[in-house]
């Protein structure tokens, strides 16, 4: 009953492959944790070597410095000296000297992309890499790439029109495969920020408007035509001759990868219990902000933390599992909820749990690798969830209980310490109650005298017992999320038992 594999999984240049090796974690010395980095980069002392000055890094210089003790590593077009950051770096050294002398900017999005390397390494910029000069169809040196003329019809356009009250920005997707999940819009402080999301590239409109507006935008997606409008409402009834400045990124098209993070102000409306440990948080977006997170995607949380920006990855959940749990699953498009475990000696999620109602967190647009056609035909579902792992999971149940009609059983295995670390384990019953289809298994690894459940941590015994199909031709699919030790064992065992990397997802957030 179990498929033989045709190749390893997960595949040798695979996402999640790279996902998983670049979480893991080296020990550090003592005296080298974040917060004493953090410690050395206020003290003043000379990082980069360059006694405060910055400079135009050549291809030549760079390569140069390719050592240890002389490590420059670039990172989307700026350069860094690293080697004071060596011993802090969790990845260890060997991970550095990847992209030693080099340009690191894939290796990076590759392995830790949420983290915020400018706020992190600011004190070790030795300056930006000098742009060679390229030779245009005129033989006019340049240092402006030249488009591909034959490009220029697939990429998306934007224009604009106005009434006396209203300025409506139009974007043409030139495809019919945009949906309101692919749009994500900003209108903050007269500056407007649209960009829609088509395959892994992006295309961006970006203008400092030329009056003002009211707060509010009104987002339209025309899916069978393309077309994505943002409806702007006027403050006066002026006519505008142009529709703004043009900011950083205005009417370009580039891979998602290369466009950078970006972050709107959030306001915390809630915060409550889920367990001990666990809290869940409630988010309100601004005004002005269109942002849907799809199913099996996160964000970037980012806090100002002893003068330095730090940022975590985190998948936004269902206000809850039961009461939103209907046909259409619709949450409110205004507010987003985190389940956050909170540990004591941490740095960043002490610093959360001690926000207070109306205090304001920094969210990031979307990101993941998780699409929906993926789940489309798929007959057996399977989650393999260790703690917090399960955040993934609870949108994800819910899209697909409600939204597949190949759909016959939906099992999680949820892995957790004690009974009392359990998420939502009142909900995950009852949900068990309203959908015949829909199956839970909870193992603890310590549990307290009393417990009659399976006992243990993963392994290929209480997998094989696990994954049964419906019936002997199944079409499966298998997602796993938990800590790096708990995703590196399962994915052992789950190729063990000869299942292909198109039948296995895991999520790194």
């Amino acid at each position: 009953m179990l498929n033989v594999p045709s190749q390893a999984f997960p595949a040798p240049d695979s996402q999640q492959r790279v996902a998983l090796g670049g979480r893991s974690k080296v020990p550090l010395k003592p005296g080298r944790s974040l917060m004493d980095w953090i410690r050395l980069t206020k003290s003043g002392k000379d990082l980069t070597g360059l006694k405060g000055r910055l400079m135009e890094v050549t291809e030549e210089e760079l390569a140069r410095h390719n050592k240890k003790s002389d490590c420059w590593i670039c990172i989307r077009g700026l350069v860094y000296n690293v080697s004071p950051y060596m011993e802090y770096h969790p990845g260890g050294e060997a991970e550095l000297m990847k992209a030693a002398g080099a340009d690191g900017t894939d290796l990076f999005d590759q392995v830790h992309r949420w983290v915020n390397y400018e706020s992190m390494l600011k004190e070790c910029l030795v300056g930006r890499m000098a742009l060679k000069p390229t030779v245009s169809p005129k033989g006019i040196a340049s240092k402006t790439p030249v488009l591909d003329n034959g490009s220029k019809d697939i990429i998306p356009s934007y224009d604009w029109f106005q009434t006396d009250g209203s300025i409506t920005v139009v974007i043409y997707a030139k495809q019919k495969d945009i949906n309101s999940e692919g749009v994500i819009a900003d209108l903050q402080e007269g500056k407007l920020r649209g960009e829609i999301i088509v395959k892994d590239h992006s295309y961006l409109v970006h203008v400092e408007l030329s009056n003002e507006v009211h707060e509010e935008m009104t987002v339209q997606v025309s899916e069978k035509v393309g077309k994505v409008e943002f409806v702007l409402k006027k403050k006066e009834a002026l006519f505008w001759k142009k529709l703004g400045q043009p900011l950083e990124g205005h009417n370009s098209f580039a891979k998602c990868t290369d466009r950078g993070l970006h972050y709107r102000k959030c306001k915390l409306l809630s915060k409550s219990n889920v367990t001990h440990d666990t809290r869940l948080l409630c988010l309100k977006l601004p005004p002005g902000t269109h942002l849907k997170v799809p199913v099996g995607h996160h964000v970037y949380l980012k806090q100002t933390i002893t003068g330095t920006e730090i940022v975590k990855p985190y998948t936004p959940v269902s206000s809850s599992l039961v009461s939103t749990f209907k046909t259409p699953s619709h949450d409110d498009e205004m507010h987003l909820y985190f389940m956050i475990k909170i540990y004591p000696n941490g740095l960043f999620t002490p610093v959360l749990d001690n926000l207070q109602i109306g205090d304001y967190i920094f969210v990031s647009n979307p990101e993941g690798t998780l699409i929906k056609s993926q789940l489309e035909d798929v007959e057996d579902l399977f989650l393999l969830a260790g703690g917090t792992g399960f955040t993934p999971m609870a949108k994800l149940l819910n899209y697909a209980l409600t939204s597949s009609s190949y759909l016959r059983t939906v099992k999680l295995m949820f892995f957790n310490k004690t009974e009392d670390d359990i998420l939502w384990r009142s909900q995950l019953e009852q949900l068990t109650c309203n959908d015949e289809r829909f199956d839970v298994q909870f193992i603890l690894s310590e549990p307290k005298k009393g417990w009659t459940g399976k006992q243990g941590r993963i392994s290929s015994s209480l997998l094989s017992q696990f994954l049964k199909r419906s019936k002997f031709d199944s079409k499966i699919f298998i997602c796993i999320c938990g800590p790096v030790p708990f995703m590196e064992q399962g994915i052992q065992f789950l190729q063990g038992l000869g299942y292909s990397c198109k039948e296995v997802h895991c999520f790194t957030a």
